[in-house]
């Protein structure tokens, strides 16, 4: 199992996509994310500057073992997506969103998401972002049992206002070990 401490965030490039489209079409993966060639159209966009998300891959002891995104609820306020997450609105501005997801299904449940996510999170904090949310599906147990882990709580003013998420924003104070 790779060691959860030594985690960098290399920020992914064209010649990563065929990896990530390979990752993709996994189980675990199919099971939360769409299509995978849509999905890898999404980031090729990410990368050719038509979405300002940053994509990342993070490396557990130098090896990628996943994908992380920092997307920015600013840029996101406009058509699409204010139809898709009308949530948007009530977010301040200048917040940011985080996806993730491990390579390797035998990997989940393990703790690494937190772990990666609270390293994400502090060099968010670090580039001066003091908002940031994530958004996964209801369903989704593993994931919100890792994000409330990563020190996320649901956001009281939106319970109940969303069917297809629940959105949760870090609370620094809240981070569990």
């Amino acid at each position: 199992m790779p060691d959860r401490t030594n985690i960098t965030f290399v920020p992914l490039v064209p010649a990563d996509l065929p990896m990530l489209a390979d990752w993709m079409g996994r189980a675990h993966w199919r099971e939360w994310w769409g299509e995978p060639e849509e999905e890898v159209g999404f980031v090729r966009d990410m990368l050719e500057g038509r979405d300002t998300t940053r994509p990342f891959l993070f490396h557990l002891d130098g090896v990628p073992e996943g994908y992380i995104q920092v997307w920015y609820v600013r840029d996101a306020l406009v058509e699409p997506w204010l139809t898709a997450a009308p949530w948007l609105t009530a977010l301040p501005p200048d917040a940011v969103g985080v996806d993730l997801s491990l390579a390797r299904g035998e990997c989940l449940s393990k703790g690494i998401g937190s772990a990666v996510l609270r390293a994400f999170v502090a060099m968010l904090r670090a580039e001066g972002h003091e908002s940031i949310v994530i958004d996964p599906a209801p369903d989704n147990a593993r994931a919100l049992a890792a994000y409330r882990k990563a020190g996320f709580r649901p956001v009281p003013a939106l319970l109940g206002k969303t069917t297809d998420c629940i959105v949760m924003q870090h609370e620094p104070e809240m981070t569990e070990a």
